[in-house]
């Protein structure tokens, strides 16, 4: 998409350094995932990168990063999944009675 001249799939792309495992978001972030704005909305960099390589994500469901590194981008690396398998197969403490994130 170019807005008055500006290219942002070239500026998203040129943000990313591809290797042969993770492609790593070298830009801005937040809590440790990518963030860029694509026109006037701000995408999560991993979830941007999925739809314009494999397409839209299904509403409500979310991309669970198969490498465990949160500012990879690589769609090879993701995985759409709904938010309980995401937590499940997380990092965080989880309360079995409620199987949801502790702290």
């Amino acid at each position: 998409m170019a807005v008055m001249g500006f290219d942002y799939e070239k500026s998203f792309w040129s943000k990313v350094d591809k290797t042969a495992g993770c492609w790593y978001w070298s830009a801005s972030t937040r809590t440790g995932y990518g963030q860029f704005w694509y026109g006037a909305t701000k995408w999560s960099s991993h979830r941007l990168a999925y739809t314009l390589v494999r397409g839209p994500i299904e509403d409500g469901m979310v991309l669970d990063h198969i490498c465990r590194v949160r500012h990879c981008v690589n769609p090879a690396h993701l995985e759409v999944v709904d938010v309980r398998e995401n937590t499940v197969r997380g990092d965080r403490v989880v309360n079995k009675r409620s199987s949801l994130p502790v702290g």
